[in-house]
């Protein structure tokens, strides 16, 4: 099996940044493809950002591109979501995902961290 868990979430103020972690154990061979969604009370769980390793292919949501740089760290098997210059709007929880392969439909998922910006 594969285990997701992320961490690095919490309170900061609008304007600020925080780096979250997402750390794979398990059958990590099965996590070619790493990304990120988030979810703010009331609404569905919105995609944020994706990365594929074997191709070295990032995808993000037009809400947060020039804002958050999504990476990997294959030895550490641990993804990383820098988000800089954050918005209100930007708070939710933020669910790590995972799937072998490209970029597409996850197959894993974290617990999710949250995430809340100040106004």
């Amino acid at each position: 099996q594969v285990q997701l868990v992320e961490s690095g979430g919490g309170l900061v103020q609008a304007g600020g940044s925080l780096r979250l972690s997402c750390a794979t154990s398990g059958r990590t061979f099965r996590t070619n493809s790493k990304g990120w969604f988030r979810q703010a009370p009331g609404k569905e769980r919105e995609f944020v950002a994706a990365i594929s390793w074997t191709a070295g292919n990032t995808y993000y949501a037009d809400s947060v591109k020039g804002r958050f740089t999504i990476s990997m760290d294959n030895a550490k098997n641990t993804a990383y979501l820098q988000m800089n210059s954050l918005k209100p709007e930007d708070t939710g929880v933020y669910y790590c995902a995972a799937r072998r392969g490209g970029w597409g439909v996850p197959e894993y998922w974290g617990q999710g961290t949250q995430v809340t910006v100040s106004s």
